[in-house]
């Protein structure tokens, strides 16, 4: 029994010989780990307390060399659960959610997080009013940060209904009609097409309205038209 105990001791102290830091919970748990490149590993709490009017909170979840990873959760400081949030790569991911101080909840969010090492990420488009229909691919270049993507909720954290619903596909507000608010950055451009409509526009004249007709004729000895000509010729 005596060397059993002395075993588990060496085994103890051998694991723990791998951490330079770590703390012990009162439960016994290794808590806080970094390990020997200064990552921090494994379960983890950080407590935050009030300052400058801001009010403090708690925070449990799991590190994975350095980076957030899986579910963590934050608390005030007087226990109630003010967040829910999902990591991946560091980075937010999926559903998160978010309560009142009063444990009412407020907002749910859903977030995309992209793999650092992706340049590009395409992600497919559907049909808010059909979400089995699917409209089109979007390719977006990673910028190292998580996206807005998916279904947003607010409610009434008294009443708990909903109040407000909005869908994102990668920071992009998703309108009923499948377009995307400002969303030059999301849908491809053809240069072709845009040349020839370019070219098209430069070629085109403009017909003036006939009452401005009738009027440079009648006062043209009188008058001279401004035509936005600056008078200036350019150089060859």
């Amino acid at each position: 029994m005596r060397l059993f105990i002395v075993l588990l001791l060496l085994f103890s102290m051998s694991a723990e010989a791998q951490w330079k830091d770590y703390v012990i919970s009162v439960r016994g748990d290794t808590l806080n780990r970094v390990d020997m490149k200064g990552r921090k590993q494994g379960p983890w709490t950080v407590k935050v307390p009030d300052l400058r009017g801001e009010r403090g909170y708690e925070e449990e979840g799991f590190y994975l060399d350095d980076m957030k990873d899986g579910e963590w959760k934050k608390f005030s400081l007087e226990g109630v659960k003010i967040a829910q949030e999902n990591y991946r790569w560091g980075k937010l991911n999926g559903r998160q959610q978010y309560y009142t101080y009063n444990g009412g909840l407020m907002r749910e969010e859903s977030w995309r997080a992209m793999d650092p090492a992706n340049a590009y990420d395409t992600v497919a488009l559907y049909d808010l009013k059909d979400p089995t229909l699917k409209i089109g691919d979007v390719v977006v270049k990673n910028e190292g940060i998580a996206m807005k993507h998916g279904k947003w909720v607010y409610f009434d954290p008294r009443e708990g209904r909903v109040e407000a619903t909005e869908y994102y596909v990668m920071n992009k507000l998703q309108t009923d009609d499948g377009s995307m608010v400002a969303d030059d950055e999301l849908r491809p451009i053809d240069l072709n097409r845009a040349k020839a409509k370019s070219d098209t526009s430069s070629n085109k004249t403009v017909q003036k309205p006939q009452v401005i007709l009738d009027y440079e004729k009648s006062n043209k000895k009188k008058h001279k038209v401004r035509d936005g000509n600056t008078g200036n010729t350019p150089n060859p």
